[in-house]
């Protein structure tokens, strides 16, 4: 008997609206505390409450929502506590990651980074803080991809979506008009093949704007 090929229309639902509200959380489309209304994510994209409530289960499971007693669902308002806790966990997953990525951090990838990094400074120029909290994850991203360490990128990614909101924040405060110091010395770093360099660089960039967070 041979099976169907088809994918199931209910999970491919789930998936989208999932994978969609997932990039808004993490790129910082929705402020901190933001409520969300199952009947309103239904609307954006087009399904029934069913898959709506799906993706929102997963995004809270996931701690980039978070759902009171009551059932009312809105984007993490992080406390000191936990900003101080999240940026913890970006410096020590991070600089793992790119540590471990450092030995395959061929010209193909440092000339990839410099054209990312080259799109992160366009978008402070344009205050785009949505569009700088994107390119500067791509940045990360295609970097950690090569340490070939998916479960420790995942957990880093889960960091990343808890703190999309309260990232948003904190840009638009800045108002910040020139590029990331410590990507260029990240990619020195990698062209020079200094592991204690990148090692620093990398632990100074995830968590020097955190700091400013915690007043």
């Amino acid at each position: 008997m041979q099976l169907s090929q088809r994918s199931d229309p209910a999970t491919s639902a789930h998936d989208r609206v999932y994978r969609g509200l997932r990039g808004r959380i993490m790129h910082g489309e929705t402020a901190p505390g933001q409520a969300l209304t199952l009947r309103g994510i239904g609307r954006d994209y087009d399904v029934s409450m069913t898959p709506a409530r799906e993706a929102v289960n997963r995004l809270v499971a996931e701690g980039a929502l978070m759902m009171s007693p009551s059932g009312r669902v809105s984007t993490p308002d992080l406390s000191n506590e936990r900003i101080e806790e999240l940026a913890v966990l970006r410096s020590l997953l991070e600089v793992e990651l790119a540590s471990r990525a450092l030995p395959r951090a061929h010209m193909a990838l440092i000339d990839r980074l410099q054209a990312i990094n080259n799109s992160v400074t366009e978008k402070i120029e344009q205050q785009d803080a949505v569009g700088y909290i994107r390119t500067n994850l791509e940045f990360h991203r295609t970097l950690y991809l090569r340490a070939q360490a998916p479960a420790m990128l995942a957990m880093t990614e889960t960091v990343w979506l808890q703190l999309g909101p309260t990232m948003r924040a904190l840009y638009g405060r800045l108002r910040r008009k020139e590029p990331p110091q410590f990507h260029r010395l990240i990619i020195a770093a990698l062209k020079a093949g200094d592991e204690p360099g990148l090692r620093l660089a990398v632990r100074s960039d995830v968590t020097q704007g955190l700091k400013m967070l915690v007043v």
